[in-house]
């Protein structure tokens, strides 16, 4: 992330969006279970809320500053924060009830890694557990946003054949201004 994200993502105003309207919107409707998957905290502002939703959190951190102040905030809480790559998840397979990654996806490097990290997502969600994703569109503004960081845009359209490609059922995508929801579940059939 470069320094604008950087202080975006850790501002009250996006706390609060987080927490109101972003978070809420998000998990509507969904059994998140026992245990989150938490991909991309960044500086954490949707690991207290998610904590307070189930009895276990691991969030994945790809960066080390972050995983590191992330990890000392919530030490001794019912999360853990791990250092690693979405793309390569350290988990063992059906590990966790649901898996949450907010403008996550748009930061890794490519298409293929964005389908390597679907794939591995897939493997350690449990049979009838949750994918949760919010992204941004492609515009202009967005790519501004990221210069000097990494902005591969997920295309709306594209994730209903990529997440089946994965292995995913019952895709849904809802769009609204200033982003879009991805719900979809790993099959309880194997």
């Amino acid at each position: 992330m470069n320094a604008y994200e950087t202080w975006f993502c850790g501002s009250r105003l996006w706390r609060w969006v987080t927490r109101r309207q972003l978070l809420p919107w998000l998990v509507q409707g969904s059994e998140l279970g026992d245990h989150i998957l938490e991909l991309g905290p960044g500086p954490g502002v949707a690991t207290q809320e998610l904590a307070l939703r189930a009895p276990r959190v691991t969030s994945l951190e790809y960066d080390h500053p972050f995983a590191a102040k992330l990890g000392a905030q919530v030490n001794g809480s019912n999360t853990a924060v791990i250092r690693g790559d979405a793309s390569t998840l350290p988990f063992a397979d059906a590990s966790f009830s649901s898996a949450i990654a907010i403008l996550v996806l748009h930061h890794l490097r490519s298409g293929e890694l964005q389908d390597r990290a679907f794939a591995e997502i897939l493997r350690v969600l449990r049979p009838g557990g949750v994918f949760l994703a919010f992204e941004i569109q492609d515009s202009w503004l967005h790519r501004v946003g990221h210069i000097r960081s990494t902005f591969v845009p997920v295309v709306p359209a594209s994730l209903f054949a990529r997440l089946m490609a994965a292995g995913f059922s019952k895709v849904t995508v809802d769009i609204r201004s200033g982003g879009f929801r991805v719900r979809t579940l790993r099959s309880r059939e194997p």
